[in-house]
């Protein structure tokens, strides 16, 4: 009776570790950890790419370190994980990852039935062609009966056909798992055009051996909201990764960056006294300090800084901010306030 008495109340505190392990927060699994697991593309310029010391750079990595600034104080404490086009959604599923970042577009088919949700738009973009110079291809439209090297298991890839079905084309899709050796299927002569979200052709087309050669063509064929995403059932963590991005981006319409923040936190505004922390606890309801966004901004600065810096003029990729600038700026960047 003892042993089986010893056995039964082993199982239950089996259980009860099991139910406790499944109740912890994504959050208090990240602070248990001691890092935070990004899910990051496989090298693309601007957005995520590991440099010559193998540190990962760019827009969607810089949101990794901002949420790592917001939880830390630090904005390193983060373990990237490449993941393929076809790879990305079930690395989030599984737990591999605990935000995904990574160039993923906001569809409804991916918001309702994979187990994962959007937080908010950090980029804004569409669906290209880059071609040969050589071609003098203007318009998408001359491309019936090319053939078009695409990533498999992307939206560019279903945008491709309904295009050419709406528009009566013919394309010849040439796709390949990893965005490297599509990239690769295109310079070498295997497709005659490469699609995909028009950002990201512009970043790939650095890596190219004449970068000169080739252009994009001026049609976008598609809607592409881009943003991070995570697994449905922790509403938590979904508004702590949510406020992040809205936080970057209310930094940036109020003016503070990096460079003078110091002297904002002295800032009589009472926005701005909100945003950093120095009136009211907003930042402990969703389980981070009072100055999480002064820690963002200190770390990463602000999201028209991070723009700038990885994708922006000043950078090799060199992209305007267009749709991308603030609503106040001419743009559809848009964030609600933090009060």
């Amino acid at each position: 009776m003892k042993r089986l008495m010893g056995a039964a109340l082993a199982a239950w505190c089996l259980i009860g570790a099991v139910a406790q392990a499944e109740a912890q927060t994504t959050l208090e699994k990240v602070k248990a950890r001691g890092e935070l697991a990004c899910g990051t593309s496989q090298g693309v310029p601007g957005f995520s790419l590991p440099d010559a010391t193998g540190k990962w750079k760019g827009f969607d990595t810089d949101f990794c370190r901002a949420l790592s600034a917001a939880i830390f104080n630090d904005p390193d404490k983060v373990r990237y994980v490449s993941l393929s086009s076809k790879d990305r959604l079930i690395a989030l599923q599984s737990g591999e990852v605990d935000v995904l970042p990574r160039t993923t577009t906001w569809t409804l088919a991916r918001d309702s039935g994979q187990g994962v949700i959007f937080a908010a738009v950090n980029y804004y973009d569409g669906q290209g062609f880059l071609v040969r110079k050589s071609t003098k291809v203007g318009s998408v439209k001359e491309l019936d009966g090319a053939s078009v090297c695409v990533a498999q298991g992307t939206t560019n890839e279903l945008n491709l056909g309904d295009y050419a079905r709406t528009n009566n084309l013919h394309f010849k899709p040439v796709t390949f798992q990893a965005i490297d050796d599509v990239t690769q299927a295109y310079e070498t002569g295997r497709c005659d055009a490469l699609s995909t979200d028009m950002s990201q052709l512009a970043a790939l087309r650095l890596k190219m051996a004449q970068p000169g050669d080739h252009v994009i063509l001026p049609e976008a064929i598609s809607k592409e909201p881009l943003g991070p995403w995570v697994r449905k059932g922790d509403e938590t963590w979904l508004t702590l990764v949510r406020w992040t991005l809205f936080a970057w981006l209310d930094a940036e319409e109020l003016g503070v960056t990096q460079a003078n923040l110091d002297a904002m936190l002295r800032s009589e505004n009472p926005e701005i006294r909100r945003l950093l922390g120095a009136e009211g606890n907003l930042g402990e309801t969703i389980g981070l300090s009072k100055d999480w966004v002064a820690r963002i901004v200190r770390h990463v600065g602000n999201y028209g800084e991070s723009f700038d810096r990885n994708l922006g003029a000043g950078s090799p990729v060199g992209l305007p901010r267009s749709l991308n600038r603030l609503w106040s700026q001419g743009g559809i960047q848009y964030a609600p306030s933090i009060r």
